[in-house]
């Protein structure tokens, strides 16, 4: 009702005589209040409240939509992680291939498998053990004390031999710098070091220098000589005379070795000496041979090239000719480890020979191959030494021996340690002779540089810690069942988790009067039906039986609300006894098994091109989105100028309701009343 027509309303019940006007009923009926005015802001917000009913809606339904948003990506997610279950439990290199090794003597060998590796038992002997060169030097008084004046030559197993000077020739020489000259060295050709660490060691007694090679095994070995111009043994009584050794001889030449033996005088070793000869060839004791026969596996084959002062060593697998340790020779030569006249061949008499050039300053050779019997040096082809040693016997009986050189070449090197007439006090002894490990792995003769050994088994590395020759180890790889039962328990813990989520969409909640906001979804029962029907899968082999056809045969049960329950005993009964039955069931003949018919199932939903999760998100987002336009387009075309012209509206009647009271004076002045009237 307008402001006029209540005005002229309560006028009309109103006498000349008898006037009943009261200004409070008349604001009551203009405005809804007994006082003068209209509360502008709160109309229009009662009046827009009530516009905006149908936006209450749409947004209600963008809640929903939003709350069936989280539940479907909590169900994506939970399928999704079984999906990756079953992709870990499909592959060749998952959790169902993974082994372990076991030893019959752990004190002595253990090992590492591959993934996939072929299960089995296999039996390996530990022979002996690989170890890694080492030398000390005599004691000094500390790290940094002066060396005397001395030399010491470091000979590797590969590359040219390398002489230290030491003492007055290098002012203020020490252990620590002797140290740091080793193991900075390089050589100038190659730009390789000596294979070898030096370090200084000091105890209550002093300090030593240690060097020690780098790598284990015979063809890192080094040795540690003495170089010398001239050089006299510790002097023997009368009585005294030599026992069973080796004297190792080097020169520019070349190098000999001098065996004395027991009971022997410094005259016959000075003889010894004196006809020395460094061979140049080296001829094999076995005959008959062709390149065609067969060397023994593990057998090595040294050859020191005295030239080079290189040494290169020849180690036989299983299947190797004679030919093949001559290319290797051939080899050698080409990339510089054997100086260019050395050749490996087979002569006339089927013998393996081994030579250089006679003008060359010879070669060393050894083997403990028994295809090629022993091999010796050939007397035909020699250089001399290049020593003199001279055996002298006082007046008192006593003797003594002095080898001398005699070509004005390079000082030579002894093995023996430095005798007080020497003028040296600074000598070296060897710790440990860098060998190979031997063993046999069922039956086959393996021969490695490191304990770390690989190869003998495909996909298993072992581990040798103790040598017991003869005694018989049994290694044993089999399926790693502790990484099984993980896989499988995380594959019920993930299906449990997706199955609750789909079930609880399901239940009827008597707070709400209603299912879960996906009660009615499609995608979401399709799921339920799905992993109820993926756990009746059976495996049924195309040949010969299994003991493994189902998942209860693995412990693995269904309860009444759909979830999965597993009995560990029966699990690892299987998994212990029967590890490739449980495989093929996971994976079938050719991965076709339980995972990837799940796998397969579920990629229907989790597909991120066309999957029931993707399309059915994206419908929601879609409606919500749609949604969102509906409500910011009625904001704007329809509330936002209804909420203008119902300002402007209850502005114009604020105004005329605070004119009121001025025009009711006027009117009663008009009509004669007065507060004094009757």
């Amino acid at each position: 009702m307008s402001t006029t027509s209540s005005v002229n309303s309560l006028l009309s019940s109103t006498t000349a005589t008898t006037p009943s006007i009261n200004i409070s009923n008349i604001l009551a009926a203009s405005s809804g209040s007994s006082t003068a005015g209209i509360d502008v802001t709160s109309a229009v917000a009662a009046a827009i409240y009530a516009d905006r009913a149908q936006e209450r809606a749409w947004q209600a339904d963008q809640t929903t939509l939003t709350s069936q948003t989280t539940a479907l990506t909590s169900i994506e997610t939970a399928t999704e992680a079984l999906a990756t279950d079953m992709q870990s439990l499909n592959t060749l290199t998952g959790p169902l291939a993974a082994r372990t090794v076991s030893s019959s003597n752990t004190s002595d060998l253990t090992a590492t498998a591959a993934t996939g590796t072929a299960t089995g038992t296999h039996t390996v002997v530990v022979n002996s053990l690989a170890s890694t060169g080492s030398w000390y030097s005599s004691i000094e008084s500390s790290p940094t004390a002066s060396l005397p004046t001395s030399a010491i030559t470091l000979i590797p197993a590969s590359g040219k031999s390398v002489t230290f000077q030491t003492g007055a020739t290098t002012t203020g020489d020490t252990l620590a710098d002797l140290a740091k000259a080793i193991n900075n060295y390089t050589d100038p050709t190659t730009k390789a070091g000596l294979g070898v660490t030096a370090t200084v060691v000091s105890d209550t007694s002093g300090s030593r220098l240690a060097i020690v090679s780098t790598s284990s095994g015979a063809a890192a070995d080094f040795s540690v000589a003495e170089p010398f111009t001239s050089w006299t043994a510790p002097q023997m009584t009368s009585a005294e005379t030599l026992g069973a050794n080796n004297l190792v001889l080097g020169t520019s030449t070349g190098t000999a070795t001098i065996a004395t033996t027991s009971g022997e005088t410094y005259a016959q070793l000075a003889t010894a000496i004196n006809n020395a000869t460094i061979s140049t060839s080296y001829d094999s004791t076995s005959t008959g041979l062709t390149n065609t026969t067969p060397l023994t596996a593990g057998s090595v084959t040294t050859i020191q090239d005295n030239n080079s002062g290189s040494k290169f060593v020849y180690t036989a697998v299983a299947g190797n000719t004679v030919a093949d340790l001559n290319s290797a020779i051939a080899k050698a030569v080409t990339v510089g480890t054997l100086s260019s006249n050395v050749t490996g061949a087979i002569n006339a008499s089927g013998q393996e020979v081994i030579s250089e050039g006679a003008t060359d300053q010879g070669i060393t050779v050894s083997t403990n191959d028994t295809a090629l019997g022993a091999i010796n040096a050939d007397p035909a082809f020699t250089n001399p030494l290049g020593l003199t040693a001279t055996a002298t016997t006082d007046s008192s009986g006593n003797t003594s021996l002095t080898i001398a050189d005699t070509t004005g070449n390079a000082p030579f090197t002894i093995n023996e340690p430095s005798s007080s007439t020497s003028g040296s006090a600074f000598s070296f002894t060897q710790a440990v002779q860098g060998a190979n490990a031997s063993l046999t792995v069922d039956g086959v003769p393996i021969v490695s540089a490191s304990n770390t050994v690989t190869g003998s088994i495909p996909g298993v590395t072992l581990s040798l810690l103790g040598a017991a020759p003869g005694s018989q180890i049994a290694l044993t790889v089999a399926s790693d069942a502790s990484q099984v039962s993980t896989a499988i328990n995380q594959f019920v813990t993930d299906f449990n988790t997706a199955i609750g989520l789909v079930n609880a969409q399901f239940k009827f909640s008597s707070t709400t009067n209603a299912q879960g906001v996906l009660g009615s979804d499609p995608t979401v029962r399709a799921l339920q039906s799905t992993l109820e029907q993926a756990i009746n899968y059976a495996n049924t082999p195309a040949t010969g039986t299994t003991t493994v056809s189902s998942l209860s045969d693995l412990g693995i049960t269904m309860n009444n609300d759909g979830t999965l329950s597993v009995d560990s005993s029966t699990l690892n009964a299987a998994l212990v006894n029967n590890p490739s039955d449980v495989q093929n069931f996971f994976e079938g003949t050719a991965l076709n098994g339980f995972a990837n018919t799940v796998n397969n199932a579920l990629n229907t939903f989790t597909s991120p091109a066309n999957g029931a999760f993707t399309v059915d998100l994206s419908s929601i987002s879609s409606t919500s989105s749609a949604l969102t336009s509906q409500i910011n387009n009625f904001e704007t075309g329809y509330i936002a100028s209804q909420q203008t012209l119902l300002t402007a509206d209850y502005t114009a009647a604020e105004v005329a309701l605070q004119q009121l009271p001025q025009e009711m004076a006027e009117l009663n002045s008009e009509l004669g009343f007065t507060s004094k009237s009757s």
